[in-house]
């Protein structure tokens, strides 16, 4: 009779777990029933039966709220991580059906299916699978991630987060059959194996602690730079490892801007030239929201982050960001902006020579631009001034002077307006001339581009 009495408490433990997971009306239904007839078979009055699986009724109803409101959370998460960025190929393509072709000094790497098809995707994935890939960069079958997958930003998210994240994944996302291309780097970079021994040297695993000395706001912003929004990522520099140099404001190194894909990310340092030092914090909160600003226009792969995901972000993240990132001294600069600058037409005795470039910035650049550099801003950035301009890589102006470019489209931002690019129409030397001189002039200093610099961007955009 123990025996039996065992047997039919784990039948009734089974069925209720069965119901806290799915929540479903019919399945809350069919478990009552059986819970009666379980009680029957053990003994248990009907009545008894009936108020245990009201309790479970509601106990499901309870777990799926919850559920719905961790999905909730999760995809608020995912938007700040950006995660369709890099695993949605196109925009005619399924979500989170991997495929994009991510350019590193490797090769080509191809983004993952993380949809919840069991085939294809991350279905099977348990949650300690799911955050040992999210934060440890393994996969479920004990493979290494190529850390184009930001894992060691991802590294410092902490356990609810990534549970939220688990659940919307798994809840809210659709599964997709699909089998992206398959990532072959050239050997030895095809020998993930060595990995571990990357991570280990490299990749610091710890999560997030909030400083003491700081307030809500500065944490808040430093958590999401840190890690979700993973912005070392791209804006701090590698090392010959492919490494981050830095995860954090204790390294001066930290987000002082990095090459990436043939566009130089700028630094978010407090430089006053070349950094955020003479924006406000209203400023960089409304760029991320529009992708304009007084200061500039946002290009490259930064269209993309502001389309997917910061102009998403709820208006106190977005100041907390802006409120961390103020917070970042600055680094050491070489170029400098003085807006009582000179001219660009300088006068020497009773003649007026005209700079290398004036003429072609007069004959196609003024008309957005104004001639003293103040451009039209939000449409037209300014370049006296720009933090672009003044960077001390100046890779990103080169191939917006070859290809163009075009803002990003957001709900609450202007009209994207865009530039024609110029590979076709002028030489190296003529690009680098009239650059140099907008890189000179209004009150900017900064190094020369030369006819090399032109040269070999345009030699690697053609690969």
């Amino acid at each position: 009779m123990q025996r039996l009495d065992l047997k039919h408490m784990k039948l009734r433990m089974s069925i209720f777990d069965w119901i806290i997971r799915m929540g479903k009306k019919t399945g809350i239904l069919l478990s009552a029933a059986l819970l009666a007839m379980g009680a029957i078979v053990a003994g248990t009055p009907v009545s008894v039966a009936t108020a245990t699986a009201d309790h479970a009724a509601e106990a499901a109803g309870e777990n799926k709220s919850t559920l719905d409101a961790l999905v909730t959370r999760g995809a608020y998460l995912a938007t700040i991580a950006d995660c369709t960025g890099c695993h949605t190929a196109g925009s005619a393509d399924p979500a989170f059906g991997g495929g994009l072709a991510i350019n590193s000094p490797f090769g080509i790497i191809y983004s993952t299916n993380i949809t919840p098809d069991p085939e294809t995707g991350i279905g099977r994935y348990s949650y300690e699978d799911f955050s040992r890939a999210v934060r440890g960069g393994i996969r479920k079958d004990g493979k290494w991630l190529y850390p184009a997958m930001p894992y060691p930003s991802f590294t410092a998210m902490s356990d609810n987060d990534v549970r939220a994240l688990y659940a919307y994944f798994m809840h809210g996302v659709k599964p997709v059959r699909h089998i992206p291309s398959q990532t072959r780097l050239p050997f030895p970079f095809n020998q993930r194996w060595t990995l571990k021994f990357w991570d280990l040297a490299f990749v610091e695993h710890k999560r997030f602690e909030p400083r003491v000395d700081r307030g809500e706001k500065w944490n808040r912003g430093a958590y999401l730079v840190q890690a979700l929004g993973h912005c070392g990522a791209c804006h701090t520099p590698r090392g010959l490892a492919y490494q981050e140099k830095a995860y954090s404001e204790t390294s001066s190194d930290y987000l002082t801007g990095a090459m990436i894909d043939n566009w130089f990310a700028p630094e978010l340092t407090g430089n006053i030239a070349s950094g955020l030092g003479r924006w406000s914090e209203e400023e960089i909160a409304a760029f991320l929201k529009t992708g304009h600003s007084g200061h500039t226009v946002a290009f490259g792969s930064m269209i993309t982050v502001i389309a997917n995901s910061t102009q998403h972000l709820r208006q106190e993240d977005l100041d907390a960001i802006a409120h961390y990132l103020k917070s970042l001294p600055a680094s050491g600069e070489k170029s400098s902006y003085n807006p009582r600058g000179t001219s660009a037409v300088v006068p020497v005795g009773m003649i007026r020579f005209e700079k290398p470039g004036a003429g072609i910035y007069s004959g196609f650049c003024a008309k957005c631009h104004r001639d003293e550099g103040r451009g039209k801003p939000p449409k037209f950035p300014p370049l006296a001034g720009s933090s672009i301009v003044l960077s001390e890589n100046a890779s990103s102006l080169i191939r917006l002077m070859l290809e163009g470019g075009k803002g990003p489209w957001t709900k609450t931002g202007p009209k994207p307006e865009k530039m024609p690019g110029y590979a076709e129409r002028f030489t190296d030397r003529e690009i680098a001339e009239v650059l140099t001189f907008i890189r000179n002039s209004w009150g900017n200093k900064a190094a020369p581009v030369t006819t090399r610099d032109v040269y070999l961007m345009r030699e690697a955009l053609n690969e």
